[in-house]
């Protein structure tokens, strides 16, 4: 259930963006930023706002504790994605996908995206033991016919493909019962006629 090399892969290059973008946080300290907002009443806006069209806006500077917050949690949950993806750990790298995706808004879109992919590859993999698109397309016809037919579907290995090419299947014949045991079956009444 671990990543393969293609979802690794991605993994680590979603976790070095996140990493990066918590990085350049701090080059947006100082810079403006415009804050817009509706007027108090026709042609009125609150202190500190000028009034441009049909909204009032205000100018101001970015400061550090606007981004800290946000920087920690960015730079926090990237190197998790990293971690879990160095790790191949599918359930860790799907669930910090999906909670950064969720935490930076639309900017998280791909996060999102990631996390919901592997969830997806992960429910595959889980049903038809392959998490490719064919593979497990591949596997539901299979599953279906063999439900049509009214047989059981012989498990998805290498030694049930060897057996399915050459050797003749015997029909699984239904399980013994366990052995009575001395210590706790209790004995059997006869029955009177």
């Amino acid at each position: 259930m671990g990543l393969d090399h293609i979802e690794r892969l991605i993994s680590l290059i979603a976790g070095c963006v996140a990493v990066a973008m918590a990085l350049a946080l701090p080059f947006l300290i100082g810079k403006l930023y415009t804050i817009t907002a509706k007027p108090i009443s026709a042609k009125k806006c609150a202190v500190g706002y000028k009034l441009v069209g049909n909204l009032c806006q205000l100018t101001r500077p970015t400061v550090v504790s606007d981004w800290i917050l946000r920087f920690v949690m960015i730079l926090v949950i990237g190197l998790l994605l990293v971690m879990f993806a160095l790790l191949r750990k599918r359930v860790g790298v799907a669930f910090v996908g999906l909670f950064l995706g969720l935490a930076i808004g639309t900017i998280g879109l791909p996060f999102l995206m990631l996390g919901g992919w592997l969830v997806i590859r992960a429910l595959r993999l889980q049903k038809y033991g392959d998490a490719t698109f064919a593979g497990s397309s591949m596997r539901a016809r299979e599953m279906a016919k063999a439900k049509k037919e009214g047989r059981a579907l012989a498990p998805s290995t290498a030694k049930s493909a060897k057996v399915a090419k050459g050797a003749k299947t015997t029909a699984p014949s239904a399980p013994k019962p366990p052995s009575a045991s001395k210590r706790y079956t209790p004995k059997q009444r006869t029955r009177r006629r």
